[in-house]
Protein backbone atom coordinates (compact mmCIF):
# COMPACT_ATOMS: atom_id res chain seq x y z
CA UNK A 1 0.00 0.00 0.00
CA UNK A 2 1.30 3.41 -0.95
CA UNK A 3 0.98 6.01 1.81
CA UNK A 4 1.82 8.93 -0.49
CA UNK A 5 -1.20 8.63 -2.81
CA UNK A 6 -4.91 8.86 -2.18
CA UNK A 7 -6.64 5.51 -1.83
CA UNK A 8 -10.38 5.10 -1.59
CA UNK A 9 -11.51 3.95 1.87
CA UNK A 10 -13.89 1.62 0.06
CA UNK A 11 -10.90 -0.38 -1.12
CA UNK A 12 -8.57 0.11 1.85
CA UNK A 13 -11.07 -0.32 4.70
CA UNK A 14 -14.57 -1.45 3.83
CA UNK A 15 -15.16 -3.67 0.79
CA UNK A 16 -14.64 -7.43 0.53
CA UNK A 17 -11.75 -9.15 -1.25
CA UNK A 18 -14.22 -10.58 -3.76
CA UNK A 19 -15.61 -7.21 -4.76
CA UNK A 20 -12.19 -5.60 -4.92
CA UNK A 21 -10.99 -8.31 -7.29
CA UNK A 22 -14.16 -8.14 -9.37
CA UNK A 23 -13.53 -4.47 -10.17
CA UNK A 24 -9.78 -4.82 -10.53
CA UNK A 25 -7.91 -4.05 -13.75
CA UNK A 26 -6.85 -7.70 -13.94
CA UNK A 27 -10.43 -8.94 -13.90
CA UNK A 28 -11.59 -6.30 -16.36
CA UNK A 29 -8.91 -6.95 -18.97
CA UNK A 30 -9.21 -10.71 -18.55
CA UNK A 31 -12.89 -10.26 -19.40
CA UNK A 32 -11.95 -8.19 -22.43
CA UNK A 33 -9.69 -11.00 -23.61
CA UNK A 34 -12.42 -13.55 -23.01
CA UNK A 35 -14.70 -11.41 -25.18
CA UNK A 36 -12.11 -11.21 -27.96
CA UNK A 37 -11.68 -14.97 -27.73
CA UNK A 38 -15.44 -15.54 -27.85
CA UNK A 39 -15.74 -13.29 -30.90
CA UNK A 40 -12.94 -15.15 -32.66
CA UNK A 41 -14.51 -18.52 -31.85
CA UNK A 42 -17.87 -17.44 -33.26
CA UNK A 43 -16.28 -15.96 -36.38
CA UNK A 44 -14.29 -19.16 -36.93
CA UNK A 45 -17.40 -21.32 -36.50
CA UNK A 46 -19.40 -19.16 -38.91
CA UNK A 47 -16.80 -19.28 -41.67
CA UNK A 48 -14.84 -16.06 -41.42
CA UNK A 49 -11.05 -16.20 -42.00
CA UNK A 50 -10.20 -17.01 -38.39
CA UNK A 51 -8.36 -20.30 -37.85
CA UNK A 52 -8.66 -22.82 -35.05
CA UNK A 53 -4.97 -22.26 -34.32
CA UNK A 54 -5.54 -18.56 -33.81
CA UNK A 55 -8.46 -19.24 -31.49
CA UNK A 56 -6.35 -21.73 -29.54
CA UNK A 57 -3.50 -19.27 -29.15
CA UNK A 58 -5.87 -16.59 -27.87
CA UNK A 59 -7.28 -19.04 -25.33
CA UNK A 60 -3.81 -19.67 -23.92
CA UNK A 61 -3.20 -16.02 -23.03
CA UNK A 62 -6.23 -14.81 -21.12
CA UNK A 63 -4.46 -13.89 -17.89
CA UNK A 64 -0.85 -12.98 -18.74
CA UNK A 65 -1.50 -9.28 -19.14
CA UNK A 66 1.45 -6.92 -19.43
CA UNK A 67 0.00 -3.76 -17.93
CA UNK A 68 3.26 -1.83 -18.32
CA UNK A 69 3.27 -2.52 -22.05
CA UNK A 70 -0.39 -1.54 -22.31
CA UNK A 71 0.25 1.73 -20.45
CA UNK A 72 3.14 2.66 -22.74
CA UNK A 73 1.05 1.84 -25.81
CA UNK A 74 -1.90 3.85 -24.51
CA UNK A 75 0.38 6.84 -23.89
CA UNK A 76 1.34 6.60 -27.56
CA UNK A 77 -2.05 5.95 -29.21
CA UNK A 78 -4.29 7.58 -26.55
CA UNK A 79 -6.76 4.68 -26.70
CA UNK A 80 -7.06 2.11 -23.93
CA UNK A 81 -8.85 -0.61 -25.93
CA UNK A 82 -6.43 -0.46 -28.84
CA UNK A 83 -3.53 -0.53 -26.38
CA UNK A 84 -4.80 -3.83 -25.04
CA UNK A 85 -5.52 -5.17 -28.54
CA UNK A 86 -1.83 -4.53 -29.24
CA UNK A 87 -0.67 -6.07 -25.95
CA UNK A 88 -2.81 -9.19 -26.50
CA UNK A 89 -1.40 -9.52 -29.99
CA UNK A 90 2.15 -9.48 -28.63
CA UNK A 91 1.57 -12.71 -26.67
CA UNK A 92 -0.64 -14.25 -29.36
CA UNK A 93 1.18 -13.14 -32.52
CA UNK A 94 -0.51 -15.57 -34.90
CA UNK A 95 -3.90 -14.09 -33.92
CA UNK A 96 -2.81 -10.45 -33.75
CA UNK A 97 -4.40 -9.66 -37.10
CA UNK A 98 -7.87 -10.95 -36.23
CA UNK A 99 -8.28 -9.67 -32.67
CA UNK A 100 -11.29 -7.30 -32.48
CA UNK A 101 -12.36 -8.18 -36.05
CA UNK A 102 -15.55 -6.27 -36.87
CA UNK A 103 -15.89 -4.94 -33.33
CA UNK A 104 -15.92 -1.50 -31.80
CA UNK A 105 -14.49 -0.58 -28.40
CA UNK A 106 -17.85 -0.86 -26.69
CA UNK A 107 -17.95 -4.53 -27.63
CA UNK A 108 -15.39 -5.22 -24.92
CA UNK A 109 -15.98 -2.31 -22.55
CA UNK A 110 -19.77 -2.57 -22.34
CA UNK A 111 -20.10 -6.33 -22.47
CA UNK A 112 -17.38 -6.66 -19.83
CA UNK A 113 -19.25 -4.21 -17.64
CA UNK A 114 -22.43 -6.27 -17.97
CA UNK A 115 -20.56 -9.47 -17.07
CA UNK A 116 -18.91 -7.83 -14.06
CA UNK A 117 -22.08 -6.10 -12.87
CA UNK A 118 -24.03 -9.35 -13.04
CA UNK A 119 -21.38 -11.10 -10.95
CA UNK A 120 -21.46 -8.23 -8.48
CA UNK A 121 -25.25 -8.32 -8.20
CA UNK A 122 -25.23 -12.07 -7.65
CA UNK A 123 -22.59 -11.69 -4.92
CA UNK A 124 -24.57 -8.93 -3.23
CA UNK A 125 -27.62 -11.18 -3.37
CA UNK A 126 -25.79 -13.70 -1.19
CA UNK A 127 -24.79 -10.99 1.25
CA UNK A 128 -28.37 -9.72 1.40
CA UNK A 129 -29.64 -13.24 2.05
CA UNK A 130 -27.19 -13.52 4.96
CA UNK A 131 -28.71 -10.40 6.53
CA UNK A 132 -32.24 -11.69 5.91
CA UNK A 133 -31.30 -15.00 7.53
CA UNK A 134 -29.88 -13.26 10.60
CA UNK A 135 -32.91 -11.02 11.06
CA UNK A 136 -35.29 -13.96 10.53
CA UNK A 137 -33.68 -15.79 13.43
CA UNK A 138 -33.77 -12.63 15.53
CA UNK A 139 -37.45 -12.02 14.80
CA UNK A 140 -38.34 -15.61 15.62
CA UNK A 141 -36.36 -15.65 18.87
CA UNK A 142 -37.94 -12.45 20.20
CA UNK A 143 -41.39 -12.64 18.60
CA UNK A 144 -43.14 -12.79 21.98
CA UNK A 145 -40.87 -10.42 23.92
CA UNK A 146 -42.94 -7.31 24.74
CA UNK A 147 -41.28 -3.96 24.15
CA UNK A 148 -42.45 -0.38 24.08
CA UNK A 149 -43.58 0.71 20.65
CA UNK A 150 -43.02 4.25 19.40
CA UNK A 151 -44.82 6.57 17.05
CA UNK A 152 -43.16 9.93 16.38
CA UNK A 153 -40.47 8.48 18.69
CA UNK A 154 -42.95 8.95 21.51
CA UNK A 155 -44.11 6.04 23.69
CA UNK A 156 -47.04 4.23 22.09
CA UNK A 157 -48.65 0.79 22.45
CA UNK A 158 -46.59 -2.33 23.09
CA UNK A 159 -45.15 -4.37 20.25
CA UNK A 160 -42.55 -7.13 20.50
CA UNK A 161 -38.83 -7.06 19.82
CA UNK A 162 -39.29 -9.69 17.11
CA UNK A 163 -42.21 -7.90 15.47
CA UNK A 164 -40.04 -4.80 15.15
CA UNK A 165 -37.42 -7.02 13.52
CA UNK A 166 -39.93 -7.97 10.82
CA UNK A 167 -40.32 -4.30 9.90
CA UNK A 168 -36.60 -4.19 9.09
CA UNK A 169 -36.80 -7.58 7.45
CA UNK A 170 -39.74 -6.71 5.21
CA UNK A 171 -37.82 -3.82 3.65
CA UNK A 172 -34.85 -6.07 2.88
CA UNK A 173 -37.08 -8.78 1.39
CA UNK A 174 -38.54 -6.13 -0.92
CA UNK A 175 -34.97 -5.25 -1.93
CA UNK A 176 -34.27 -8.92 -2.66
CA UNK A 177 -37.31 -9.08 -4.94
CA UNK A 178 -36.15 -5.97 -6.79
CA UNK A 179 -32.58 -7.27 -7.01
CA UNK A 180 -33.81 -10.55 -8.51
CA UNK A 181 -35.80 -8.60 -11.09
CA UNK A 182 -32.72 -6.62 -12.11
CA UNK A 183 -30.56 -9.76 -12.39
CA UNK A 184 -33.19 -11.69 -14.35
CA UNK A 185 -33.71 -8.85 -16.82
CA UNK A 186 -30.05 -8.09 -17.46
CA UNK A 187 -29.20 -8.70 -21.13
CA UNK A 188 -26.06 -8.73 -23.26
CA UNK A 189 -24.99 -6.03 -25.72
CA UNK A 190 -23.39 -8.39 -28.21
CA UNK A 191 -21.25 -7.18 -31.09
CA UNK A 192 -23.39 -4.52 -32.74
CA UNK A 193 -20.99 -2.08 -34.35
CA UNK A 194 -20.30 1.63 -34.09
CA UNK A 195 -23.91 2.80 -34.17
CA UNK A 196 -25.65 -0.45 -33.34
CA UNK A 197 -26.47 -1.33 -36.95
CA UNK A 198 -24.07 -4.31 -37.25
CA UNK A 199 -22.91 -2.83 -40.54
CA UNK A 200 -19.38 -4.23 -40.24
CA UNK A 201 -20.76 -7.74 -39.93
CA UNK A 202 -23.15 -7.22 -42.81
CA UNK A 203 -19.95 -6.69 -44.81
CA UNK A 204 -18.05 -9.60 -43.25
CA UNK A 205 -20.91 -12.08 -43.62
CA UNK A 206 -21.97 -10.86 -47.07
CA UNK A 207 -25.34 -9.64 -45.80
CA UNK A 208 -26.25 -12.90 -44.04
CA UNK A 209 -28.33 -11.68 -41.10
CA UNK A 210 -28.89 -15.20 -39.80
CA UNK A 211 -25.15 -15.62 -39.26
CA UNK A 212 -24.93 -12.23 -37.52
CA UNK A 213 -27.71 -13.22 -35.12
CA UNK A 214 -26.05 -16.58 -34.52
CA UNK A 215 -22.72 -14.89 -33.80
CA UNK A 216 -24.33 -12.71 -31.15
CA UNK A 217 -26.19 -15.68 -29.71
CA UNK A 218 -22.96 -17.70 -29.45
CA UNK A 219 -21.04 -14.90 -27.76
CA UNK A 220 -23.87 -14.16 -25.33
CA UNK A 221 -24.15 -17.86 -24.45
CA UNK A 222 -20.42 -18.00 -23.68
CA UNK A 223 -21.09 -15.54 -20.86
CA UNK A 224 -24.33 -17.08 -19.64
CA UNK A 225 -26.71 -14.55 -21.20
CA UNK A 226 -29.82 -15.78 -22.98
CA UNK A 227 -30.71 -12.52 -24.70
CA UNK A 228 -29.17 -9.40 -26.20
CA UNK A 229 -30.85 -6.00 -26.03
CA UNK A 230 -33.25 -5.76 -28.95
CA UNK A 231 -31.89 -2.46 -30.22
CA UNK A 232 -29.01 -0.25 -29.17
CA UNK A 233 -26.72 2.52 -30.28
CA UNK A 234 -23.03 1.98 -29.76
CA UNK A 235 -23.57 1.10 -26.08
CA UNK A 236 -26.06 -0.85 -24.06
CA UNK A 237 -28.88 1.37 -22.73
CA UNK A 238 -27.59 3.49 -19.85
CA UNK A 239 -30.97 2.99 -18.20
CA UNK A 240 -29.45 -0.33 -17.15
CA UNK A 241 -26.89 1.47 -14.98
CA UNK A 242 -29.67 3.53 -13.45
CA UNK A 243 -31.66 0.40 -12.68
CA UNK A 244 -28.62 -1.21 -11.06
CA UNK A 245 -27.67 1.75 -8.88
CA UNK A 246 -31.31 2.25 -7.95
CA UNK A 247 -31.58 -1.23 -6.47
CA UNK A 248 -28.27 -0.77 -4.64
CA UNK A 249 -29.55 2.54 -3.27
CA UNK A 250 -32.78 0.82 -2.24
CA UNK A 251 -30.76 -1.68 -0.22
CA UNK A 252 -28.93 1.26 1.34
CA UNK A 253 -32.25 2.84 2.35
CA UNK A 254 -33.36 -0.31 4.15
CA UNK A 255 -30.02 -0.72 5.88
CA UNK A 256 -30.05 2.93 6.96
CA UNK A 257 -33.47 2.50 8.51
CA UNK A 258 -32.32 -0.56 10.48
CA UNK A 259 -29.07 1.04 11.60
CA UNK A 260 -30.76 4.29 12.60
CA UNK A 261 -33.26 2.36 14.72
CA UNK A 262 -30.36 0.50 16.32
CA UNK A 263 -28.72 3.81 17.20
CA UNK A 264 -31.93 5.06 18.84
CA UNK A 265 -32.44 1.85 20.77
CA UNK A 266 -28.80 1.68 21.85
CA UNK A 267 -29.19 5.20 23.21
CA UNK A 268 -32.03 3.84 25.35
CA UNK A 269 -29.88 0.80 26.23
CA UNK A 270 -32.58 -1.56 24.96
CA UNK A 271 -30.57 -3.09 22.11
CA UNK A 272 -26.85 -2.97 21.36
CA UNK A 273 -24.73 -3.82 18.36
CA UNK A 274 -21.74 -6.16 18.88
CA UNK A 275 -18.91 -4.73 20.94
CA UNK A 276 -15.57 -6.55 21.19
CA UNK A 277 -13.77 -7.15 24.47
CA UNK A 278 -10.91 -4.77 23.65
CA UNK A 279 -12.90 -2.28 21.57
CA UNK A 280 -12.47 1.40 22.47
CA UNK A 281 -15.61 3.48 22.31
CA UNK A 282 -14.02 6.90 22.69
CA UNK A 283 -10.49 8.27 22.86
CA UNK A 284 -11.47 10.56 25.75
CA UNK A 285 -14.49 8.90 27.38
CA UNK A 286 -13.36 5.36 28.10
CA UNK A 287 -16.77 4.34 29.41
CA UNK A 288 -18.53 4.93 26.09
CA UNK A 289 -20.02 2.19 23.97
CA UNK A 290 -20.81 3.97 20.71
CA UNK A 291 -22.90 2.28 17.97
CA UNK A 292 -20.06 2.87 15.51
CA UNK A 293 -21.00 0.10 13.06
CA UNK A 294 -24.57 1.25 12.78
CA UNK A 295 -23.28 4.80 12.36
CA UNK A 296 -20.97 3.60 9.58
CA UNK A 297 -23.86 1.85 7.86
CA UNK A 298 -25.81 5.13 7.89
CA UNK A 299 -22.79 7.08 6.67
CA UNK A 300 -22.08 4.76 3.74
CA UNK A 301 -25.78 4.44 2.93
CA UNK A 302 -26.08 8.19 2.46
CA UNK A 303 -23.18 8.06 0.01
CA UNK A 304 -24.74 5.23 -1.97
CA UNK A 305 -28.15 6.87 -2.12
CA UNK A 306 -26.52 10.01 -3.50
CA UNK A 307 -24.36 7.97 -5.90
CA UNK A 308 -27.47 6.58 -7.62
CA UNK A 309 -28.17 10.05 -9.03
CA UNK A 310 -25.10 9.71 -11.24
CA UNK A 311 -26.64 6.94 -13.32
CA UNK A 312 -29.94 8.76 -13.64
CA UNK A 313 -28.25 11.90 -14.92
CA UNK A 314 -26.07 9.90 -17.30
CA UNK A 315 -29.02 7.94 -18.70
CA UNK A 316 -30.96 11.13 -19.32
CA UNK A 317 -28.16 12.96 -21.14
CA UNK A 318 -27.03 10.41 -23.73
CA UNK A 319 -26.94 11.92 -27.22
CA UNK A 320 -28.43 9.98 -30.09
CA UNK A 321 -26.36 6.81 -30.76
CA UNK A 322 -23.49 7.61 -28.38
CA UNK A 323 -21.73 10.30 -26.39
CA UNK A 324 -18.61 9.83 -24.30
CA UNK A 325 -19.50 12.06 -21.38
CA UNK A 326 -20.70 8.95 -19.56
CA UNK A 327 -17.31 7.24 -19.40
CA UNK A 328 -15.41 9.12 -16.71
CA UNK A 329 -18.49 9.23 -14.48
CA UNK A 330 -19.24 5.51 -14.88
CA UNK A 331 -15.63 4.55 -14.08
CA UNK A 332 -16.23 6.00 -10.61
CA UNK A 333 -19.93 5.79 -9.83
CA UNK A 334 -20.59 2.20 -10.88
CA UNK A 335 -17.69 0.40 -9.15
CA UNK A 336 -18.02 2.56 -6.05
CA UNK A 337 -21.74 1.84 -5.93
CA UNK A 338 -21.00 -1.87 -5.82
CA UNK A 339 -18.13 -1.52 -3.34
CA UNK A 340 -20.24 0.68 -1.08
CA UNK A 341 -23.22 -1.69 -1.10
CA UNK A 342 -20.83 -4.56 -0.38
CA UNK A 343 -19.39 -2.66 2.59
CA UNK A 344 -22.86 -1.85 3.94
CA UNK A 345 -24.05 -5.44 3.70
CA UNK A 346 -20.86 -6.75 5.34
CA UNK A 347 -21.52 -4.42 8.26
CA UNK A 348 -25.18 -5.46 8.31
CA UNK A 349 -24.20 -9.12 8.51
CA UNK A 350 -21.92 -8.38 11.42
CA UNK A 351 -24.45 -6.32 13.36
CA UNK A 352 -27.49 -8.52 12.73
CA UNK A 353 -25.54 -11.62 13.71
CA UNK A 354 -24.83 -10.19 17.17
CA UNK A 355 -27.65 -7.91 18.30
CA UNK A 356 -27.72 -7.90 22.08
CA UNK A 357 -31.11 -7.47 23.73
CA UNK A 358 -30.94 -6.00 27.23
CA UNK A 359 -33.99 -7.83 28.55
CA UNK A 360 -34.02 -6.06 31.91
CA UNK A 361 -33.97 -2.61 30.33
CA UNK A 362 -36.64 -3.60 27.83
CA UNK A 363 -38.87 -4.96 30.58
CA UNK A 364 -38.27 -1.97 32.86
CA UNK A 365 -39.25 0.41 30.06
CA UNK A 366 -42.39 -1.61 29.41
CA UNK A 367 -43.32 -1.56 33.08
CA UNK A 368 -42.76 2.18 33.32
CA UNK A 369 -45.25 2.97 30.57
CA UNK A 370 -47.63 0.05 30.96
CA UNK A 371 -50.05 1.86 33.30
CA UNK A 372 -50.71 4.42 30.58
CA UNK A 373 -51.00 1.74 27.90
CA UNK A 374 -53.45 -0.24 30.04
CA UNK A 375 -55.82 2.65 30.64
CA UNK A 376 -58.28 1.55 27.93
CA UNK A 377 -58.55 -1.90 29.51
CA UNK A 378 -58.90 -0.30 32.93
CA UNK A 379 -61.68 1.87 31.59
CA UNK A 380 -63.52 -1.16 30.17
CA UNK A 381 -63.18 -2.99 33.48
CA UNK A 382 -64.42 0.12 35.31
CA UNK A 383 -67.53 0.20 33.10
CA UNK A 384 -68.18 -3.47 33.90
CA UNK A 385 -68.14 -2.49 37.57
CA UNK A 386 -70.79 0.18 37.06
CA UNK A 387 -68.77 3.20 35.98
CA UNK A 388 -69.68 5.77 33.32
CA UNK A 389 -67.45 5.46 30.26
CA UNK A 390 -67.25 9.21 29.58
CA UNK A 391 -66.58 10.05 33.20
CA UNK A 392 -63.83 7.40 33.44
CA UNK A 393 -62.23 8.69 30.24
CA UNK A 394 -61.99 12.20 31.69
CA UNK A 395 -60.55 10.90 34.96
CA UNK A 396 -57.91 8.96 33.02
CA UNK A 397 -57.02 12.06 31.00
CA UNK A 398 -56.63 14.25 34.09
CA UNK A 399 -54.73 11.64 36.13
CA UNK A 400 -52.43 10.84 33.18
CA UNK A 401 -51.43 14.47 32.83
CA UNK A 402 -50.76 14.73 36.57
CA UNK A 403 -48.75 11.47 36.66
CA UNK A 404 -46.72 12.55 33.64
CA UNK A 405 -45.90 15.85 35.34
CA UNK A 406 -44.67 13.90 38.36
CA UNK A 407 -42.45 11.74 36.16
CA UNK A 408 -41.00 14.84 34.49
CA UNK A 409 -40.13 16.08 37.98
CA UNK A 410 -38.07 12.93 38.50
CA UNK A 411 -40.62 11.02 40.55
CA UNK A 412 -42.10 7.58 39.89
CA UNK A 413 -45.29 6.87 38.00
CA UNK A 414 -48.28 7.00 40.38
CA UNK A 415 -51.04 6.76 37.78
CA UNK A 416 -52.63 3.64 39.25
CA UNK A 417 -52.77 5.17 42.71
CA UNK A 418 -54.48 8.27 41.30
CA UNK A 419 -57.05 6.20 39.39
CA UNK A 420 -57.77 3.98 42.39
CA UNK A 421 -58.12 6.97 44.70
CA UNK A 422 -60.73 8.50 42.41
CA UNK A 423 -63.14 5.76 43.51
CA UNK A 424 -64.88 5.77 40.14
CA UNK A 425 -63.20 2.56 38.90
CA UNK A 426 -64.25 0.47 41.91
CA UNK A 427 -60.80 -1.17 41.91
CA UNK A 428 -57.83 -1.19 44.24
CA UNK A 429 -54.28 -0.63 43.03
CA UNK A 430 -53.64 -4.36 43.45
CA UNK A 431 -56.65 -5.23 41.30
CA UNK A 432 -55.48 -2.81 38.63
CA UNK A 433 -52.00 -4.33 38.64
CA UNK A 434 -53.53 -7.70 37.76
CA UNK A 435 -54.48 -6.14 34.44
CA UNK A 436 -50.87 -5.13 33.75
CA UNK A 437 -49.57 -8.31 32.13
CA UNK A 438 -47.40 -7.12 29.17
CA UNK A 439 -48.23 -10.15 27.04
CA UNK A 440 -51.89 -9.09 27.07
CA UNK A 441 -51.03 -5.88 25.22
CA UNK A 442 -48.99 -7.13 22.24
CA UNK A 443 -51.96 -8.02 20.08
CA UNK A 444 -51.11 -10.51 17.32
CA UNK A 445 -47.40 -9.75 17.21
CA UNK A 446 -46.30 -13.38 17.59
CA UNK A 447 -48.75 -14.60 14.97
CA UNK A 448 -47.73 -11.82 12.59
CA UNK A 449 -44.07 -12.77 12.96
CA UNK A 450 -44.83 -16.45 12.33
CA UNK A 451 -46.92 -15.64 9.26
CA UNK A 452 -44.28 -13.35 7.79
CA UNK A 453 -41.38 -15.71 8.45
CA UNK A 454 -43.33 -18.47 6.71
CA UNK A 455 -43.19 -16.31 3.58
CA UNK A 456 -39.51 -15.51 4.04
CA UNK A 457 -38.46 -19.11 4.66
CA UNK A 458 -38.70 -20.25 0.99
CA UNK A 459 -36.34 -17.42 0.00
CA UNK A 460 -33.67 -18.97 2.22
CA UNK A 461 -34.06 -22.53 0.89
CA UNK A 462 -30.74 -23.71 -0.45
CA UNK A 463 -28.95 -20.78 1.11
CA UNK A 464 -25.98 -21.92 3.15
CA UNK A 465 -25.26 -19.75 6.13
CA UNK A 466 -21.57 -18.90 6.33
CA UNK A 467 -19.58 -17.12 8.99
CA UNK A 468 -20.56 -13.57 9.72
CA UNK A 469 -18.46 -10.98 7.94
CA UNK A 470 -15.41 -9.99 9.94
CA UNK A 471 -15.17 -6.24 10.32
CA UNK A 472 -11.65 -5.23 11.26
CA UNK A 473 -11.88 -1.47 10.90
Amino acid sequence: MSHTKYESPLSSRYASAFMLHLFSSQKRIETWRQLWLSLAKAEHKLGLPVTAEQVDELSQHLTDIDFDMAAKREALVRHDVMAHVYTYGQVAPSAAGIIHLGATSCYVTDNADLVIYRSGLEYLRGELLAVISNLSKFADQYKATPTLGYTHYQPAQLVTVGKRGTLWLQDLVADLEELDFVIENLKFLGCRGTTGTEASFVELFDGDGVKIDEMNRLIAADFGFEKCYDVCGQTYPRKVDSRILNVLASIAQSCYRFANDMRLLQHDRQLEEPFEKNQIGSSAMAYKRNPMRSERICSLARYLMADSANAAMTASTQWLERTLDDSANRRISMPEGFLCCDAILRLMQNVTNGIHVNDVVVETTVREYLPFIATENLMMEGVKRGGDRQELHEIIRECSMEATAQMKAGKGCDLLERLANSGSFAMTVEEMEHLLTPADYIGRCSAQVDAFLAKVSPLLEGYEVGESAEISL
